[in-house]
């Protein structure tokens, strides 16, 4: 796999970097400015670390673990009535998990056809 390459990447880094600026312009109520930031933040390294290392599954799946924290994240930070923070929440998290599940298999493929060099 080719390294700064792969779109799904990039959607999963904009998708965080959204959600992360997105505490600027949404009503915040509970812990939604902490989730929000931390958790689009994470989901940005993340994503850039998946677009430096490709075939690295386990980055993947971290990834997926943050947007489905990030879907997850109205309802644990008790911020589901602040419309515009949790509409942020769900749908950037549920784009980063669409987008890192299609991502999964390419990349545990390219994982498994890597050659150890001698």
């Amino acid at each position: 796999m080719k390294k700064w390459y792969r779109w799904q990447d990039y959607v999963a880094v904009a998708a965080g970097l959204f959600t992360a600026a997105a505490v600027l312009f949404t009503r915040q109520e509970g812990m939604s400015a902490t989730l929000m930031l931390v958790l689009g933040g994470l989901l940005a390294v993340s994503g850039i670390v998946n677009l430096a290392m490709p075939g690295t599954p386990a980055m993947e799946y971290v990834q997926a673990v943050l947007a489905a924290a990030l879907v997850l994240s109205p309802w644990l930070g008790s911020y589901a009535s602040a419309t515009g923070a949790a509409w942020t929440s769900w749908i950037a998290g549920a784009v980063a998990l669409a987008v890192t599940a299609a991502a999964i298999r390419p990349s545990t493929a390219a994982h498994h056809n890597m050659r150890m060099s001698h």
